[in-house]
């Protein structure tokens, strides 16, 4: 992989679901590119060990879910000098559903996680993007989102369409004030969660539907979330970017 050199160095980068996996990769790579780094999560323990060690990072215990906890983190990133760059990470699965599987609470427990998370964050932090110069909303969401050639679990996939089509909603609303938002749709990424909920029959036989031959890395999406996060992308907004190795070509 190409070695791309960014400089944050005047920037101010809030990063949900910063734990681990591909969060805890963005807060290593924008915290090296000189970035304040605010990495938010629920786990406060892998949360602290993902920003042991990079300058400029510090760790806020957040539930992406809970209004009042959004409110307080953004409070402080405000309090802390502003905000240029909100990347709203946070997201996932556990298991592996069926329509006739699922159930109330799981449905619940996993679009207010993927998609409710991504609206309270937004919200939150429209205000302190628009006193940036350089305003950017970079959202996660999944080729599971894109289409239902390959199974995903219900709840998961219908969030993930939902969070494209509000990464347009608010680059329509923002693009007046110079405040970009976009989205990144990846394929299967080699990150703790993959081995949780797939066996090693179903990421084999996942790797060989992806035409490049293989799963994704945490740093192949990252490099793509920090072109998005740069000035160089100034003028890109309401676009989904598809990391999927030629799995779904639209």
């Amino acid at each position: 992989m190409a070695d791309v050199t960014w400089d944050f160095s005047r920037r101010a980068v809030a990063i949900t679901g910063s734990a681990a996996g591909i969060g805890a990769g963005a807060v290593a790579a924008f915290g090296a590119a000189g970035a304040t780094v605010y990495a938010l999560d629920v786990d406060e323990e892998a949360g602290r060990a993902a920003v042991a060690g990079v300058d400029g990072a510090e760790f806020l215990r957040v539930d992406v879910t809970d209004r009042r906890s959004v409110t307080a983190a953004f409070d402080h990133v405000d309090s802390r000098g502003g905000l240029d760059v909100l990347v709203n990470n946070a997201g996932g699965f556990w298991e592996q559903h069926t329509m006739e599987s699922v159930g109330d609470d799981e449905w619940d427990r996993i679009v207010d996680l993927n998609l409710k998370g991504v609206f309270l964050c937004s919200q939150a932090a429209i205000p302190l993007l628009r006193r940036s110069t350089a305003g950017r909303i970079i959202t996660m969401s999944s080729l599971a989102g894109q289409t239902a050639a390959y199974r995903s679990s219900p709840p998961y996939a219908a969030a993930k369409a939902g969070v494209l089509a509000l990464t347009r909603v608010m680059a329509l609303e923002l693009a007046g004030e110079g405040i970009t938002s976009n989205a990144i749709a990846p394929t299967a990424v080699l990150t703790e969660r993959i081995h949780t909920v797939r066996s090693p029959e179903e990421r084999s036989r996942t790797a060989e539907t992806i035409p490049l031959g293989r799963y994704g890395e945490i740093d192949e999406i990252v490099a793509v979330m920090m072109f998005l996060a740069s000035e160089e992308a100034g003028f890109i907004t309401g676009e989904t970017v598809s990391v999927n190795g030629g799995r779904f070509m639209a």
